[in-house]
């Protein structure tokens, strides 16, 4: 079996997708592709940049098990750019927020709630008020 046909069946795509333009798959299967094509090489780091957008949340919630679960598996580090809360608290052991190009907290996911920090109160809260104005 060749190891692109092996990795698609660790992110759960069946085979048959191998040579379907990426056009002609839904969007959770384009980002169990993507992730594919990640860890095929079994890398020391992976980036994910919003890897849940755009997607409905049982899908959402799919994907984020598979990433938890293919880091886990690769013995690997990931990193994630996400706005996406419930994603950030499942496939994550620790947060840091950028604001300005700035990290304004680094912490433990679990103390995210309990952060003591204002701009991650409104973030994580998602509220228009507080220190972060919203640009409209």
């Amino acid at each position: 079996m060749s190891v692109a046909i092996e990795t698609m069946k660790r992110v759960r795509l069946a085979p048959e997708f191998a040579d379907v333009r990426p056009v002609e798959l839904s969007g959770g299967m384009q980002k169990r592709a993507g992730l594919a094509r990640a860890i095929v090489a079994k890398p020391d780091i992976l980036f994910f940049d919003e890897p849940t957008t755009g997607l409905d949340p049982i899908t959402a919630d799919a994907i984020n098990d598979l990433i938890v679960e293919m880091v886990k598996e690769l013995g690997c580090t990931a990193l994630s750019i996400t706005h996406d809360m419930p994603s950030a608290r499942k496939i994550s052991d620790e947060i840091a927020m950028l604001h300005h190009g700035k990290i304004v907290w680094r912490g433990a996911t679990a103390s995210l709630d309990s952060s003591g920090n204002a701009m991650v109160d409104q973030f994580v809260n998602g509220r228009a008020e507080g220190p972060i104005q919203a640009v409209v």
